[in-house]
């Protein structure tokens, strides 16, 4: 599903994900499933489910007459969603390009969140979602804003711009692929999508020193913010980073503004 690497991931970090994502990315999910609006019995998709916190609240929306499969590429992440696994909860490595023994038509709903910004072909992913998804049936993401880029985003691309680490950029595979809304409604209707709503919204993080900003930007990013760089000079440029994000650091913490996109869209109920 992502370009960046799979191989980065350790139980370390997908810990970390586990508990950080608590007041970050369930906190959106839930957000995105309110607006997607999921009845009891709905037969749910959650791609990139991580380590499974939506799609374990999701199961609870459906209850027992309904059914969440959740997907993720990285096995780690799944090993510790598994552990919520009940009767109307499954969990699987897959991602949103594979999918294959799912049949065509098999899901109410399908939703990403906090996961099409890793994903480096947009088109043909959305179109085998759209292939999974009911007639009537409802798709939602939400993502980060490409026009609204966060201050450890802009720190690590200043930073990685200088010469001890350009020679790297071309195994670099850690960049995020975002999208502006105006891209993700043209995606979503080239892939056959319709009904198209689309927010944009502020996304405000709180951390409390420059290692927990870095530590929840290696979790997200399932080992990549620097991974493509040999192991003494990633330590290098994380000391740099964090050395910048010191600037920034208030008695409450560092604050990083950036936006988050929310689209809901629907397959056409007619020819």
């Amino acid at each position: 599903m992502p370009n960046a690497s799979l191989f980065n991931d350790t139980p370390d970090l997908a810990d970390h994900y586990e508990h950080a994502s608590v007041d970050r990315q369930l906190k959106a999910g839930k957000l995105l499933v309110g607006r997607i609006g999921i009845a009891p019995g709905a037969h749910v998709l959650d791609v990139g489910c991580g380590t499974g916190l939506l799609a374990e609240y999701v199961a609870g929306l459906v209850g027992p007459s309904g059914q969440v499969f959740a997907v993720d590429p990285l096995p780690l992440r799944i090993d510790i969603a598994q552990r919520k696994a009940t009767s109307n909860l499954t969990f699987a490595v897959d991602d949103a390009s594979g999918l294959k023994l799912c049949a065509r038509e098999s899901f109410d709903v399908i939703y990403l969140n906090a996961v099409f910004h890793w994903l480096s072909e947009k088109l043909e992913p959305l179109r085998n979602l759209h292939r999974l998804l009911k007639v009537g049936g409802k798709l939602g993401i939400s993502t980060v804003s490409k026009d609204h880029p966060t201050r450890i985003q802009r720190i690590q691309e200043q930073v990685l711009s200088q010469p001890a680490y350009k020679d790297y950029l071309s195994v670099r595979v850690s960049q995020l692929h975002r999208v502006s809304a105006d891209e993700l409604t043209r995606l979503l209707r080239d892939a056959g999508f319709e009904a198209v709503t689309m927010t944009i919204e502020p996304n405000s993080t709180l951390h409390a020193n420059p290692e927990a900003a870095l530590r929840h930007a290696e979790a997200s990013s399932f080992g990549n913010l620097l991974g493509h760089l040999p192991l003494a000079l990633r330590e290098r440029a994380r000391v740099e980073i964090a050395t910048e994000l010191e600037r920034y650091l208030t008695p409450q913490g560092i604050r990083h503004e950036g936006a988050r996109i929310t689209a809901v869209a629907g397959k056409r109920t007619a020819a």
